[in-house]
């Protein structure tokens, strides 16, 4: 009788383990979407904040070209990453490029970068950091507009030199009390605008574009 009741007990705890994985599986899914909903979201807002709906009609998401292993120390990228392409109607207008910028005050900084075809800065969001509050974060653009000054900007306006902050010699302010988190910025987005010149991805994604259309 005994032995009866124990074998009841553990099939009854065996089932229940069962139905509690089950549980916490399909709990795990449904997160897993969700969090990959929010993040697939907040990055197009991200990309749509740097070149807005007007400029291009083609999904920003999707068309992307990898950054080739060469490329990855110079900005900062140490699993590699894909490039964002935007277009309209065809005709590559921008580049958006991801890039870490390892030595700011409190660590990594991740960052996009916009680079319209003529090689200038279409726009720089800062997508994750751990700065100070109220120093190193205002290079997040919801805390002050200072990320904004990159926009137009290229390796000739200002000089290759100038590309640093104002304390060091260059164009670049820096914050009151917190020097050492814009340097790093600016020095990483000089950094993605040097891959642009170097690596080309918009003629890259074009070459390949053309090259599919011609098989079909």
């Amino acid at each position: 009788m005994l032995g009866l009741s124990i074998s009841k007990n553990s099939l009854l705890l065996g089932l229940f383990a069962l139905i509690t994985a089950a549980i916490l599986a399909g709990t795990q899914a449904g997160t897993r979407d969700r969090i990959a909903a929010a993040e697939r979201e907040a990055a197009q807002k991200a990309l749509l904040e740097i070149v807005p709906l007007e400029r291009h009609n083609n999904d920003l998401l999707v068309d992307t070209v990898d950054i080739d292993p060469q490329y990855w120390p110079l900005l900062g990228l140490k699993n590699g990453g894909e490039v964002n392409i935007a277009r309209d109607h065809d005709t590559p207008v921008a580049a958006i490029i991801p890039a870490v910028a390892p030595d700011g005050y409190s660590g990594d900084i991740k960052l996009i970068i916009g680079v319209n075809a003529d090689g200038s800065v279409a726009g720089v969001r800062i997508l994750a950091h751990n700065e100070t509050p109220g120093l190193g974060d205002k290079v997040d653009l919801k805390k002050s507009d200072w990320v904004l000054g990159f926009n137009g900007k290229s390796l000739s306006n200002p000089a290759v030199d100038q590309w640093a902050v104002k304390k060091d010699g260059g164009e670049f302010d820096q914050f009151t009390g917190a020097t050492i988190t814009p340097r790093a910025v600016v020095k990483q987005v000089k950094k993605a605008l040097q891959y642009f010149a170097q690596a080309d991805p918009l003629e890259i994604k074009s070459d390949s574009q053309a090259a599919e259309n011609a098989a079909n």
